[in-house]
């Protein structure tokens, strides 16, 4: 594999961000990375101007859905400086999926190398306003012009950034599905796979239509224990006791924000219980005053506060977000690590 070859854009579009409100993906920045594999081997990691890719009819993803993807974040540090948060643990999640999917791992050079590379060439897009980052989109898809049902032997490799502001601005209402199912054991749930949150876009329309933001999944068995939020591993505060659900039967993704947070709670002292987490646990909890915060924790939303579940007819509103002391702190700390604020003793932040 030789080195990166970069084709630079003639203009660049920056002047489309508008740095007083930034939006989540609203504009995407001027370049892109692509790398093919092919013939048992990657061939060259290209940097080239952000634009639209052509593929014949029959390309394989588009009828089997053999596509995985990451998201990561770079940060505008205090000091000018642009760092990337935990991405060799994408990297490593990453080609968890894609063993999963029967697709190519990527190489370290290609997927790590080529964003330091590419981030490091749009690095002014980064922006620095508090709250906001520059949003990283590793995927991965099959590319062989076949539509019978094999393996592919063919993948492209793509990043793309974006800037991003806040995912949610305001604390969040969340149904309990107990009719759709996320994940079952064996399945790809902690594979992070384009098809998962495909499935999830039918039930997710359906409960905004009925006033809620998202859906907290049940299990697919007995639907009775929680498993994760839309596109966020989620924590539970009842009592002085903090409980997440566990990663242990293969169907809930395993999140680096949830990683995080755990460490920073364990760093202060605080321990959190990772188990089979009941539905009726939660309801009794919120009868009885104990429940005291729910959050949700993932790369676009970071920490988002719940304000209410609802549960076969039972809302479970939760205290008003002032009162909590968990989530804030928690949210507090992760920003001050990377922003550059606060030192970063566990390393998880890669300077570009």
């Amino acid at each position: 594999m030789s080195t990166i070859q970069t084709s630079k854009a003639a203009e660049s579009r920056i002047e489309q961000v508008d740095q007083s409100n930034v939006k989540f993906a609203s504009v995407y920045s001027d370049h892109m990375l692509v790398a093919d594999y092919d013939d048992g081997s990657w061939g060259d990691i290209q940097i080239l101007p952000f634009d639209d890719i052509k593929m014949s009819p029959a390309t394989t993803f588009i009828h089997y859905g053999q596509a995985i993807f990451e998201g990561i974040k770079a940060y505008r540090q205090d000091n000018g400086d642009v760092a990337i948060f935990r991405p060799t643990d994408n990297f490593t999640r990453f080609n968890f999926s894609a063993r999963r999917m029967a697709m190519q791992p990527v190489p370290e050079e290609v997927f790590m190398g080529g964003m330091k590379e590419l981030i490091s060439l749009d690095r002014d897009w980064a922006p620095s306003a508090e709250g906001t980052s520059l949003y990283i989109r590793p995927f991965m898809f099959a590319t062989d012009s076949f539509i019978g049902v094999r393996p592919p032997k063919k993948f492209r490799f793509m990043i793309i950034t974006t800037p991003a502001g806040a995912y949610y601005s305001k604390p969040i209402k969340i149904y309990v599905h107990d009719k759709y199912v996320r994940a079952f054991p064996g399945g790809v749930g902690a594979a992070k796979a384009a098809g998962n949150y495909a499935a999830a876009m039918q039930p997710t329309v359906e409960v905004q239509e009925m006033g809620f933001d998202q859906i907290l999944w049940l299990d697919g068995i007995e639907k009775k224990y929680v498993q994760e939020i839309g596109t966020m591993n989620v924590f539970f505060v009842i009592g002085d006791k903090v409980l997440t659900p566990s990663l242990e039967d293969g169907t809930i993704l395993d999140g680096f924000t949830r990683r995080s947070i755990i460490q920073l709670l364990a760093d202060s002292g605080i321990e959190v219980e990772q188990r089979k987490i009941d539905i009726q646990e939660l309801v009794e909890a919120s009868k009885n005053g104990s429940l005291k915060e729910v959050f949700g924790a993932g790369t676009a939303a970071v920490v988002a506060p719940i304000a209410e579940l609802h549960y076969k007819g039972v809302d479970m509103v939760l205290p008003d977000v002032d009162t909590w002391k968990i989530a804030p702190d928690v949210k507090k700390r992760l920003a001050d690590i990377r922003y550059g604020r606060a030192e970063d003793t566990h390393n998880w932040m890669l300077k570009v």
